[in-house]
């Protein structure tokens, strides 16, 4: 690759894009929205939001010096990662409360990076996430399901027209803040019905000796301040 390819590469990946429409963001804000509310859809479209779930843990176990052993996600949208290291202690915790802020927190970044008006750069970023976690993934389905949705961002990101590429990363910005929101709500009803002793928030009430309920109350607030901020970046307020 020659050094004017190279340049070319540089410039398109840093460049600032034209801003879309005011319309073409609601739009995209309503279609996302269609797709976390029902039911039927969500259970199809929450695959993204474990991936997202499990690459939070998988990217602060390396951050806090912990081994990470995988990652497998399952058909029925639930995930699993691994990691090897003290079972208690700030890593650990650390580790385990990364899974349900981790798709508001990429929302929230991604809502940040569009409101520079760097669409191509929030497509290639996620590209290289994707493909990062992909060497990770230790089981078929998860293997599709990582390369599938990588291999969409990286065919929008080079080969669609840029009208497609703000209409795709406007959608997938706003279905990581609203579908950050959905598993909390989720996982609070699970844990009223006498489900989930295993959840996240259990775990952590176990390691730290405070109450669930807190750690509960912790992921809703960073799912609902990541969208309101969100939001507010993408609607240009």
């Amino acid at each position: 690759m020659d050094s004017s390819t190279t340049a070319g590469l540089w410039d398109r990946l840093t460049g600032i894009q034209t801003a879309p429409d005011r319309w073409l963001v609601i739009v995209t804000g309503l279609v996302a929205l269609a797709v976390v509310g029902p039911r039927p859809l969500w259970l199809l479209s929450r695959n993204a939001v474990t991936i997202a779930h499990e690459g939070g843990h998988g990217l602060v176990a390396r951050l806090s010096g912990r081994r990470l052993a995988g990652i497998r996600l399952h058909s029925d949208t639930s995930g699993v990662t691994v990691s090897w290291g003290k079972a208690t202690g700030p890593g650990m915790v650390l580790t385990t409360a990364a899974g349900y802020p981790a798709p508001a927190l990429l929302g929230l970044g991604g809502a940040a990076l569009l409101s520079a008006h760097r669409i191509t750069l929030l497509l290639w970023v996620a590209t290289a996430l994707l493909l990062l976690m992909l060497v990770m993934i230790r089981n078929a389905y998860g293997a599709m399901t990582v390369l599938l949705t990588g291999g969409t961002f990286l065919l929008v990101s080079w080969l669609a027209p840029a009208e497609v590429q703000a209409a795709f990363a406007y959608g997938v910005v706003w279905f990581l803040l609203l579908g950050a929101v959905r598993p909390v709500f989720e996982l609070g009803a699970q844990r009223r019905r006498g489900g989930a002793p295993d959840s996240d928030a259990d775990q952590l009430g176990r390691l730290t000796h405070l109450h669930p309920v807190v750690w509960l109350l912790f992921f809703h607030v960073v799912a609902l301040c990541s969208l309101i901020g969100g939001g507010r970046w993408l609607l240009g307020l």
